[in-house]
């Protein structure tokens, strides 16, 4: 379950919408995403535009980048064959500076990957994700955790 501390912080943003709207449900299902996971109740019910900016990053709000732009599947799909990525990452950003956040749709994992060693090990099975969870991601993103993690 999304945690009270994500919930808050973006009620106190005024990033929280109760309604949920049927084309953020039918983008999520397009992506084949749970709607019950975590990672569904936040783009369902979060957004603050486009994007969310924290830690000089930004992630989309993919319900949006799915419905008001033409080219989020076929990148997604284009960073799949470029990085050799299982279909289950689902990319958060858009791997600007050669790293970026992907969720991985089965296990609910949040990598931050980069290029070069990091990738490597990745695909030698020796990288375990740095966020067992979307929610713990998202506390790690937003500062709402003391939680550091090396990327």
């Amino acid at each position: 379950m999304l945690s009270e501390k994500v919930i808050n912080y973006c009620k106190s943003k005024n990033w929280w919408f109760e309604d949920i709207e049927e084309e953020y449900k039918e983008a999520l299902v397009k992506l084949d995403i749970d709607l019950g996971s975590d990672f569904a109740t936040f783009y369902l019910h979060a957004e603050d535009g486009p994007t969310f900016f924290s830690r000089r990053r930004e992630i989309y709000q993919i319900c949006w980048f799915m419905i008001n732009t033409s080219d989020y599947l076929l990148g997604m799909k284009r960073t799949h064959v470029v990085l050799n990525l299982p279909e289950d990452y689902i990319p958060l950003d858009n791997f600007d500076g050669e790293f970026g956040f992907f969720y991985n749709k089965n296990t609910d994992e949040v990598f931050g990957l980069g290029l070069g060693q990091q990738m490597e090990d990745f695909f030698a099975g020796k990288l375990t994700s740095q966020w067992k969870s979307f929610n713990s991601f998202l506390e790690w993103y937003f500062e709402l955790t003391d939680l550091s993690v090396t990327l």
